[in-house]
């Protein structure tokens, strides 16, 4: 050993124990010169190569035979730059550039942004980042550990050593950064933490911004996207005016089984673009939802165990692959809608459990941080830096992939400290009460934070319970999303269709309940996968009756559900009448599409979709009681509703009713606003969609009788378990 480096300062440096190796390797000041040290396991000889002209090499000394060297260059004083050059057995030599002679990167105001959660953008710094240091190309690589007593970077260019790569920390933050010359995009890599009990776990990034596929875990080094987006124009239509009074009719799609290639193995974004995109637009949808598209190592968790939060799954393309689709779907009049999960993330090993050997991104108690239902860990929404972590990652979505909205994934278990847990099995908030005081606000931060930046988008909730104001805005009190699905709707619908027509009329509440508190909420109106999973049967299945009464159900639910007040949103298969419950490991069952009955239902939905996106009385007023008006909904021995529905223009308006059973009614009278000609413009029962072609021959004329509080009336035929609508010409 030469002078002025201790034993036990060399054990830690070859062992991966220093908690900063920037103080030993590298260029230092030394006795009136300097000294460079440094350490490649297992290296044989190495030498310091000098920047300028004519400069020989200069043999370094070994100071410990695991391969740690050091040169003493008396009377230097000035630093300079260098490289190293290394052999190893077997004649093996490397040149490269010493990655402790470089200073650090991330400046002081980035990390205090950071550690007081306000770094909106902090994915641009954390993660994985090509890097140009002095002249030097390579990666600059960041993570949070704050408990860590020492991390380094591993991957395939050091062979997965932790001893090579040890980063440095930067103080207090308890962020860890490693500027690495000459690394490339394409790189796997992981970070190796010793833990403060020393123990060795070996994480992926959690920022990286590209994963292995699956089985794969590791992270992926790569460069800022070069795609080229040609959708300036319909973002800054979109950001023009807010959304709430233009239509929304939500295709709901797990991409990974909505068509799987002839072949086998999975699709691909780039590739199938062309056909998701021509078969949404041709149907009439105004958005595509796609079920969460981050990386998730567990396909029967349909994406929603989240591994990698900034990095799109790797099974179905490239990030950039996934840039097009969405461009191209904004080329062609398409929103597009992303499933994002912060509500609670996995406990796989290389993921954010216990990232740094402590409880670092959810709690230590499991009282807080279990997951009852799913056996996940919740998020700790009260430490800065996760919320950071968080804002920021819906952020990016929307930055870096242009996506129109996010549907935010159990919403009530992060409002509720008792959320699925029994007595005693919860720990109350400061005040004594059940709500997560930390996620509330987190949620109203994260709103204002995405509306500040987009105010075009759509922040939507899976909102369960009957929390106020969840779709108003944080100024007014409420949680700041745009819309929230309406799942009391959802269930009482499907529990009414569910039954036998002759026993509707004991259930007619559940039919027009909802009206009872629709504009209290910017509702979305689902029939989501969470339906047609788990024994419920396929929408289409779980109807009463033989085949046809079957399609005539459906038919006249989703009439009723595309004229009810509230944006819409179906999940793929139910349009075209599928039998069986979804498989996520599958494909839908195209070949339906062969047969009359769900051909035509797959024609029903388009012609709702068009009579939707067409008649602004059904979206413009949808969340004030000025567009609804009831007709009559009091009809329950026969299990017939009627309404009318407007436009900011009194004079647009539609008049919809409603059989649920399936006897046809003749002569049916029912009260209409004004006088004059009705034109039926739908009619679910028609032969064009598989009905029985009973119908008001085109439309019927009012007459000056008074019905239901209202001067004229008109009589008209409904149709067994069918939806007709009228327009008044």
């Amino acid at each position: 050993m030469r002078a002025g480096l201790s034993q036990q300062v060399i054990k830690k440096i070859v062992n991966a124990e220093h908690h900063d190796p920037f103080e030993v390797l590298g260029m230092h000041p030394a006795g009136g010169g300097l000294v460079v040290r440094a350490f490649r396991p297992n290296a044989e000889a190495m030498w310091l190569i000098g920047s300028g002209e004519g400069v020989e090499p200069a043999a370094m000394d070994r100071i410990h035979k695991a391969g740690l060297f050091e040169a003493r260059l008396a009377g230097e004083t000035e630093f300079f730059d260098y490289r190293l050059r290394v052999s190893y057995p077997g004649g093996v030599e490397v040149v490269l550039d010493d990655p402790y002679c470089f200073p650090p990167v991330l400046s002081d105001f980035d990390l205090h942004l950071f550690a007081e959660g306000n770094h909106e953008k902090v994915y641009e710094k954390m993660g994985a980042h090509a890097t140009t240091v002095r002249g030097v190309e390579g990666f600059l690589f960041s993570v949070w550990a704050p408990s860590a007593k020492r991390v380094s970077v591993v991957g395939s260019f050091n062979n997965w050593d932790g001893r090579i790569h040890p980063m440095r920390v930067r103080g207090a933050s308890g962020v860890w950064e490693l500027f690495l010359p000459g690394i490339k995009a394409g790189e796997l890599y992981k970070y190796e933490i010793r833990t403060a009990d020393g123990h060795i776990t070996v994480k992926a990034d959690p920022y990286a911004q590209s994963s292995e596929a699956r089985p794969g875990t590791a992270s992926v080094t790569g460069v800022p996207s070069a795609y080229g987006w040609a959708d300036k124009g319909w973002i800054a239509q979109r950001d023009a005016r807010l959304p709430l009074d233009r239509p929304i009719s939500i295709y709901e799609v797990h991409f990974g089984s909505w068509k799987r290639p002839a072949g086998g193995g999975d699709p691909n974004y780039r590739a199938m673009a062309d056909e998701l995109i021509a078969y949404v637009k041709d149907t009439g949808y105004t958005h595509i939802e796609f079920m969460p598209l981050a990386t998730h190592p567990y396909d029967p968790s349909w994406g929603y165990q989240v591994t990698g939060y900034y990095s799109p799954a790797a099974q179905y393309g490239s990030p950039d692959d996934l840039r097009y689709l969405i461009d191209q779907c904004h080329q062609n009049g398409l929103g597009v809608i992303l499933d994002w999960v912060p509500a609670h993330f996995p406990t796989d090993e290389h993921a954010l459990a216990r990232f740094d050997g402590t409880c670092l991104y959810e709690h230590a108690d499991p009282r807080q941080s279990l997951h009852p239902d799913w056996g996940t860990l919740v998020f700790n929404y009260g430490r800065n830096e996760v919320r950071n972590f968080l804002t920021a990652n819906a952020l990016y979505w929307f930055e870096q992939f242009h996506v129109d909205g996010l549907r935010v994934d159990a919403v009530a278990s992060m409002l509720y400290l008792d959320y699925s847990r029994e007595h005693g099995d919860w720990i109350p908030n400061r005040y004594g009460g059940r709500e997560n005081l930390e996620a509330i606000d987190f949620i109203k931060r994260l709103n204002e934070i995405v509306y500040g930046y987009h105010p075009g988008v759509l922040m939507i909730a899976e909102e369960s319970t009957a929390w106020p104001a969840v779709s108003r805005p944080t100024s007014l009190g409420g949680l700041g999303f745009a819309l929230k699905w309406n799942m009391g709707w959802m269930h009482d619908m499907l529990t009414y269709v569910s039954k036998d027509p002759v026993h509707r009329k004991f259930h007619h509440n559940q039919l027009t309940f909802a009206l009872m508190y629709s504009f209290y909420e910017n509702f979305v109106l689902p029939f989501s996968h969470d339906e047609v999973v788990h024994g419920k049967g396929s929408l289409l299945g779980r109807m009463p009756g033989d085949d046809w009464r079957k399609f005539a159900n459906v038919r006249a639910l989703l009439g009723y559900m595309f004229m009810h007040p509230g944006k819409k949103l179906l999940f793929m298969g139910i349009d075209i009448g599928q039998w069986s419950e979804w498989d996520y490991s599958g494909s839908l069952p195209w070949d339906l599409l062969a047969w009359d009955p769900h051909r035509k239902l797959n024609d029903y939905v388009r012609e709702l979709n068009r009579l939707y996106t067409g008649s602004p009385a059904l979206y413009e007023l949808d969340f004030e009681y000025a567009g609804f008006e009831w007709i009559d909904f009091s009809d329950a021995d026969d299990s017939i509703v009627s309404f009318a529905r407007r436009a900011r223009n009194r004079d647009d308006l539609l008049v919809c009713i409603f059989n649920f059973t399936p006897v046809p009614r003749a002569r049916y009278r029912i009260g209409v606003p004004a006088p004059g000609f009705y034109r039926e413009v739908i009619n679910s029962d028609s032969e064009l969609y598989g009905g029985s072609n009973m119908g008001n021959l085109g439309g019927v004329r009012s007459a000056a009788h008074p019905c239901h509080g209202r001067e004229h009336s008109i009589e008209i035929t409904l149709p067994p378990l069918g939806c007709v609508v009228f327009r008044p010409e």
